[in-house]
């Protein structure tokens, strides 16, 4: 387009010339001719026709010169509008190599984000299976210290408080991750005993205005209960929250990864924050759009084209690639942690054993009231069993 109207301007100024030129050779002729008839009269009447001749070829030249400089000027003009053009053509490349260079910088941040987040997470796992590791220890260790109770008790302790070991370490450390991940937020705890989520979260912008609320329910078990769901929207209605959240070890047989049933969003502790953090942006939209009465409909609408862009899928799809992998990980671990205490149990199992052999025979010897060798009370009716 740029071309095209600069050849536009040449043309019209070639044209502006010829027809000034032209005007000029026909105002020429014109003043030869009356230059003739001039000289015609000049014999009649030579010194006042000399003057009068002579004035009008002054007047004459004067207009020439000034049409001349006008054309000049109209030439100036149109070259000082195509260096106009050609600067213009310079500042929109120079500005779109500056946009290009800022989308490669936000791609290369985005990056280092999904990075980050990743390495958070694989810390997150670790600590919340030290910490699990950390309180099965002192669990442990006080019921070893307390030698009046029984084998049962010791096994049932294992068996049931592993279980709600386990639960109580996905809540804490759900928490935790909530309050590191979200400052402006409020993370607050669901006591025992009270009914309701296991943990509300109260979503405030960076302005530190309330937004919304999320609440979530904490699961570790090695099924999952549809009853959950609707528990946990009873939950969702009288804590007047938005969103609700179910965190569980055992997905459901038909969702290999997280994803929303019956109004009810459900995935792994490991793809919490990375939910977490798309529900929240959400509901701060949500939030900015309702505020604001201006631009509503615009504003729905970029959020519901970002949630269903290209970009939007495949960052996803990256994302779900880490925490497959992550889970695997934690799958291996647990499935060795499970092998040692099995093989912990058989041990303990071994030393009753030998222990009532040796109190058998010491009895045999001494007799069954002579000497006291039981490890735990009610010992007689743990090996009957």
């Amino acid at each position: 387009m740029a071309e095209e109207y600069k050849k536009d301007l040449r043309d019209q100024m070639q044209k502006f010339i010829r027809e000034k030129e032209a005007a000029f050779v026909s105002r020429e002729k014109e003043l030869q001719q009356q230059q003739q008839q001039q000289e015609a009269a000049l014999r009649k009447s030579i010194s006042n026709d000399f003057e009068h001749r002579l004035r009008l070829l002054q007047d004459a030249q004067k207009d020439s010169e000034e049409k001349l400089r006008t054309a000049r000027q109209k030439e100036l003009e149109y070259l000082k509008k195509e260096q106009d053009l050609k600067n213009k053509e310079a500042e929109l490349e120079l500005s779109v190599q500056k946009l290009l260079q800022q989308e490669r910088g936000k791609l290369a941040e985005e990056i280092r984000h999904l990075e980050e987040q990743k390495i958070a997470a694989r810390e997150t796992a670790h600590q919340m299976k030290y910490k699990e590791l950390e309180k099965q220890l002192e669990d442990q260790k006080r019921l070893a210290a307390d030698a009046e109770k029984s084998l049962e008790e010791l096994k049932r302790k294992a068996e049931q408080g592993s279980m709600q070991l386990q639960g109580e370490v996905q809540e804490l450390a759900l928490e935790e991750l909530l309050r590191n991940n979200f400052p402006f937020d409020e993370i607050s705890e669901v006591g025992k005993g009270i009914r309701g989520a296991d943990c509300i979260q109260l979503v405030r912008n960076n302005f530190g205005q309330e937004c919304g609320k999320i609440i979530y329910e904490s699961k570790r078990t090695a099924v999952f209960s549809h009853d959950w769901i609707e528990k946990l929207k009873a939950d969702m209605r009288s804590q007047g929250a938005h969103i609700a959240v179910i965190v569980t070890q055992a997905m459901p047989k038909d969702m290999p990864c997280f994803g929303e049933r019956n109004g009810v969003w459900i995935c792994s502790f490991s793809e919490v924050k990375a939910l977490a953090y798309v529900l929240r942006d959400g509901i701060i939209r949500i939030f900015n759009a309702n505020r604001s009465q201006e631009n509503k409909g615009d504003k729905m609408q970029l959020l519901y084209s970002y949630l269903t862009s290209s970009e939007f899928s495949e960052q996803w799809k990256a994302i779900r690639e880490g925490f497959l992998a992550m889970k695997q990980s934690i799958q291996k671990e647990r499935d060795t942690m499970e092998r040692l205490w099995k093989a912990r149990e058989k041990q303990l199992e071994k030393v009753l054993l030998n222990a009532a052999h040796v109190r058998g025979s010491i009895e045999g010897i001494a007799g069954k009231d002579a000497i006291e060798v039981s490890l735990l009370e009610d010992e007689d009716d743990l090996l009957d069993e």
